[in-house]
């Protein structure tokens, strides 16, 4: 069996030789933890791991090409240092936000989530209708360098794949909040629901537009949405408020993709997801990540409750590996053989692995994870 037809298979709830191998990856902090642990500099981490605990990853054999797109503003803002305090500097990202971060970061840290790093915001692009107009024509779908040039190539070579495939973008939540902020997003929500959307209309509209020229020409193994929307415990709007605002997007997209051939439709999502999981089976989603433990979720009250109708990547407690093999073989035991009954689980750390976590609770957790998974 392939990567691409394991993958697609686990998920889809169908029987595979063995579950993909995915245990999570560490951020940058973690990795200098890492490095002082016995990893070596220069050496990939998930092949280091492999070779520690046994398992051999079987390759994909066909040629791997990377598919360009992009719904990134463009052009973007100016990034640039507006004043330092002390050890920290007030800054303009290239979203044209007004952050607030230590001085021992750069913008690399605030372009990719590449490691833990705290942040305040001062500003954000649009608080009014002037900056909307000024932002939305950042985002013309028929900029050039938003699809691949060699497209029409590349399509071919993807056709013939045994590796997975997969296209990511920002559902509405998340592209609004980034344009107005959570706090200014959720009062407007409340005092000025035309505004809103206008804003999700025109996202809706603008993800569609290029969507429909990539799955023209290529079919995807899977989609991922963008969406952080809750807190601990609880969601961070209404379903009122999703319903009105967000779902329209989610169908529309759902739709579109699953007519080209992409089977599975995925929402990442930090925060307890369990209010929100019904509104995301409606739209069309079957699959969330990373499913936090620590927010309150419990992957086996969901799979008794919404059965096939979601698949899950995640919900291993990065608390529990942390503390080591003897803590964690208890959550694992106790979660794993439950949904492998039915399939449509890969297995995860439940966000992005932390350097509170050794290198050697890391492999040993990876080499149990792999004798549940079928690898070893």
């Amino acid at each position: 069996m392939t990567e691409r037809e394991r993958y697609v298979r686990c998920l889809l709830f169908e029987e595979v030789d063995k579950v993909p191998f995915q245990p999570g990856g560490p951020r940058e902090s973690t990795l200098k933890r890492w490095h002082k642990e016995g990893l070596p500099e220069n050496t990939n981490w998930f092949d280091y791991v492999c070779e520690k605990i046994g398992v051999k990853i079987e390759r994909p054999q066909k040629e791997k090409v990377n598919l360009s797109y992009s719904f990134f503003l463009t052009p973007p803002f100016e990034e640039k240092i507006i004043e330092k305090k002390d050890d920290h500097l007030i800054v303009q990202t290239e979203k044209g936000e007004i952050v607030e971060i230590e001085e021992k970061y750069d913008f690399t840290y605030l372009r990719s989530a590449k490691d833990f790093v705290t942040r305040k915001w001062h500003k954000f692009p649009v608080e009014n209708l002037s900056d909307w107009e000024d932002m939305k024509r950042r985002y013309n779908p028929e900029t050039p360098e938003r699809i691949d040039p060699e497209i029409d190539r590349k399509s071919e070579i993807l056709k013939e794949r045994d590796w997975v495939l997969g296209i990511y973008f920002n559902g509405p939540f998340w592209q609004l909040r980034d344009w107005c902020g959570f706090e200014n997003l959720c009062i407007f929500m409340v005092e000025k629901e035309d505004f809103v959307l206008e804003m999700t209309s025109f996202w809706k509209e603008f993800v569609s537009k290029i969507l429909k020229k990539l799955v023209s020409k290529v079919q995807f193994d899977y989609a991922i949405i963008s969406e952080d929307m809750a807190y601990k415990e609880k969601s961070m709007i209404s379903s009122y408020m999703i319903r009105k605002y967000l779902m329209p997007c989610w169908i529309e997209w759902t739709k579109l993709l699953k007519e080209s051939g992409c089977k599975i439709v995925m929402i990442d999502s930090d925060g307890y997801i369990g209010e929100i999981i019904p509104i995301w089976i409606e739209s069309g989603i079957n699959c969330t990540i990373p499913v936090e433990i620590a927010a309150g979720n419990d992957l086996i009250e969901f799979r008794k409750k919404f059965g096939k109708n979601m698949a899950y990547i995640g919900g291993i407690d990065k608390r529990k590996i942390a503390k080591g093999i003897d803590t964690l073989k208890k959550e694992m035991d106790k979660i794993i053989p439950f949904l492998f009954k039915d399939g449509g689980y890969i297995p995860s750390c439940d966000h992005g692995v932390p350097p509170d976590i050794s290198l050697e609770n890391f492999i040993e957790y990876c080499k149990y994870l792999a004798k549940y998974t079928g690898w070893l």
